[in-house]
């Protein structure tokens, strides 16, 4: 295999730019895709403003899809040419991590999330694929590549954030910010069973779109204290469970406030930005013995998740697409990285094809 590709890299912390670079050749456990379509995802941002060490250089994206290039010779079971998407994380399946089922952990600090952390990342024309056998998902033929890319990062992270809730039927559950991961958490409590689901946002695009998700109460946080205005909607009890989706002191603080004794907070907010510390309030802890658990987590990756997600679109029991609120080709990838990175107009989630 040779020749070159363009892909999309941070050359500095606060710059990126469109490059030339070798398509990759793929070890003979990995796999080469060709990417077709794309997710951005606002961590890249987080990464271009120097909240995530990462090389000069490095290619940007975790959130794509495409078709097989090129095939490791110890990769069985695909075809080249194959439709397949790739999560964020990808477990190499061997380590201590992943042989005890924790493989969005696999191995250590970062975890399974290497793409531009660890790897080049996949907002580039071509990209490598670790562990392919466990990595690589077919797409079904029914399922269009903007769906697909969906279940990549945003399903896979928002949905295991209602999982980490541990929600039971007739819950009440707050979602603190309905950016692309909280109207996927929403998607998730939802799903899994939630009586009363209370978003919190002050966008008024993102205010409907969590309704059309499965958000029962709106609040917004501009309008007064979401503390106070979800104690008064629950009638001053509180919720079973709180999702953290922004990544804020603030909000992790008021999800820990508006939770109820015994109750969960989910974490699935990126706080690498914000250089202040968590706090965690005594009185809405309970000085440590009311019971509230506290659980954090990395999108969960591999094979399997992937066509579980899959299987939900499939059944129109999920469509993330009304999220999709800008096209562009990759000739115009700088534009839309701005966008995402500015947040204006009414942006929720750039869809970049190849």
């Amino acid at each position: 295999m040779s020749g070159t590709m363009r892909a999309f890299v941070m050359t500095e912390v606060g710059r990126t730019a469109v490059v030339e670079k070798p398509i990759p050749v793929p070890g003979p456990e990995e796999a080469v895709v060709r990417t077709t379509a794309a997710l951005i995802c606002t961590s890249d941002v987080h990464t271009v403003k120097g909240a995530l060490p990462v090389a000069d250089g490095a290619t940007l994206g975790h959130e794509a899809v495409g078709v097989v290039h090129a095939l490791g010779s110890a990769v069985e079971g695909f075809t080249e040419g194959q439709r397949v998407a790739v999560n964020a994380v990808t477990p190499c399946f061997r380590c201590d991590y992943c042989q005890r089922g924790d493989t969005s952990q696999c191995g250590g600090p970062l975890g399974g999330y290497r793409y531009t952390a660890q790897i080049d990342g996949n907002m580039a024309e071509y990209f490598i694929v670790p562990a392919a056998k466990g990595n690589l998902a077919p797409i079904p033929d029914e399922l269009s590549d903007e769906k697909a890319a969906y279940a990549c990062d945003m399903l896979s992270t928002g949905i295991m954030g209602a999982e980490n809730a541990a929600i039971e039927i007739g819950d009440t559950v707050a979602v603190f910010a309905q950016g692309p991961v909280g109207l996927c958490a929403t998607i998730g409590a939802h799903r899994l069973g939630a009586g009363r689901i209370i978003a919190v946002e002050s966008r008024p695009e993102r205010q409907a779109l969590a309704k059309q998700f499965g958000a029962d109460d709106i609040v917004d946080f501009t309008a007064g204290d979401p503390v106070e205005q979800i104690m008064d909607i629950t009638g001053g009890v509180g919720v079973d469970a709180a999702i953290e989706a922004f990544g804020f002191p603030q909000t992790f603080e008021a999800c820990l406030r508006v939770t109820k004794a015994g109750g969960r907070v989910s974490n699935i907010g990126y706080h690498g930005e914000n250089p202040n510390p968590l706090q965690i309030p005594l009185d809405a802890f309970g000085l440590g013995m009311n019971g509230k658990s506290i659980r954090t987590g990395l999108c969960t990756g591999g094979n399997l998740r992937m066509q579980r997600l899959f299987r939900l679109m499939l059944s129109d029991r999920v469509d993330p697409t009304p999220m999709t609120t800008h096209r562009f080709g990759f000739d115009r990838i700088e534009e839309a990285f701005e966008l995402m990175a500015s947040k204006s107009d009414n942006v929720i989630k750039p869809l970049v094809t190849f």
